[in-house]
C-alpha cells in the first residue's frame, strides 16, 4: 500500500490527475496579421534572407549563437538543418499583408513530463519589428503551448539584451532572475535572464491579448489605442 502521510518538511501543492503535456507538432498557427508555418528551406529561406538583409547593422544576430550569414546559400543550409529538428521546433512567421516570411521563432527545451516549454531563437526582421505581427506571433505560440497542457512557458535571453527583456515583460512574462555565467556564446560570457508565464496566469494573459489585437484597438494610422503593457502589467508577479 502506498504511504500517504505527508512529510514534516514543506511540500508543493498537489496536482491531481497530472498528465504530461502534448509535444508541439509542425502545423500552421494562424492569426489575423500573420501565420506561423513550419520552417521550410524551399518555401522560406530566400524570403527570410532578404528580410534579414534589411538589418544592415546585423543587430538581430548579436545575441544569437549563430549568424550573421553572408550568403543565401549558407543561410539556406542553416534553415535546412534546423527545419528538420523537433527540439528546437522552428516556425517561419509569415505576414498576411505580403504573404512573405519576415521572421522565425521556435519552441525549445520541450519537457512534456514536467509541463515546461520555452520560446526562443527569435529573429524578427525589420519588416515585423514593432508591428502587430510580432505581438500576434508570440501570442499564437503562447496560446498553443498552454492548449497543449504546458504549465510553464519560458523566455530566456542574454541579460545584456535589454530589448528582449522588455519584450518578455510586455508580453506578460514575469522576471525570475539571472543565471550568472550560464554559458559561452561566440567566445563571450553570457549571463542569462529568465522570464516565464504559468498556466494560472494564462486566462488573464489571453484576455489581455484578445483586448489588444482586435482592429478597433488601432486607429487609421495603425497606432494602438490601448498599450499591451497596460493590460499585462497587472499580471506580472516580478519585474527585472
Amino acid at each position: 500500500m502506498q504511504h500517504t502521510k505527508l512529510p514534516p518538511q514543506p511540500v508543493g501543492f498537489a496536482i491531481p490527475n497530472w498528465r504530461p503535456a502534448v509535444p508541439p507538432v509542425r502545423k500552421v498557427l494562424a492569426g489575423r496579421f500573420c501565420s506561423l508555418e513550419p520552417l521550410d528551406a524551399a518555401r522560406h529561406a530566400a524570403e527570410l534572407f532578404s528580410a534579414n538583409a534589411l538589418d544592415v547593422e546585423g543587430r538581430n544576430w548579436t545575441y544569437l549563437p549563430y549568424g550573421p550569414f553572408d550568403s543565401l546559400s549558407s543561410y539556406s543550409s542553416w534553415v535546412e538543418k534546423f527545419s528538420a529538428t523537433s527540439d528546437p521546433l522552428f516556425f517561419a512567421i509569415v505576414s498576411h499583408a505580403t504573404g512573405k516570411a519576415v521572421g522565425v521563432a521556435s519552441y525549445l527545451r520541450i519537457d512534456p513530463s514536467s509541463g515546461s516549454i520555452e520560446v526562443g531563437h527569435l529573429n524578427f526582421s525589420p519588416q515585423m519589428q514593432r508591428t502587430p505581427i510580432a505581438t500576434e506571433a508570440m501570442y499564437l505560440m503562447m496560446k498553443e503551448a498552454f492548449a497543449l497542457g504546458y504549465r510553464r512557458y519560458e523566455w530566456k535571453c542574454n541579460a545584456l539584451n535589454s530589448p528582449s527583456r522588455a519584450a518578455a515583460q510586455r508580453l506578460g512574462l514575469s522576471f525570475e532572475g539571472v543565471f550568472r555565467q550560464a554559458t559561452v556564446i561566440k567566445g563571450r560570457n553570457r549571463d542569462t535572464a529568465w522570464y516565464a508565464a504559468i498556466d494560472q496566469e494564462w486566462p488573464a494573459l489571453d484576455a489581455a491579448f484578445q483586448n489588444w489585437l482586435p482592429p478597433e484597438n488601432f486607429d487609421v494610422a495603425g497606432k494602438q489605442r490601448v498599450s499591451l503593457s497596460s493590460l499585462t502589467s497587472p499580471i506580472l508577479v516580478c519585474r527585472g
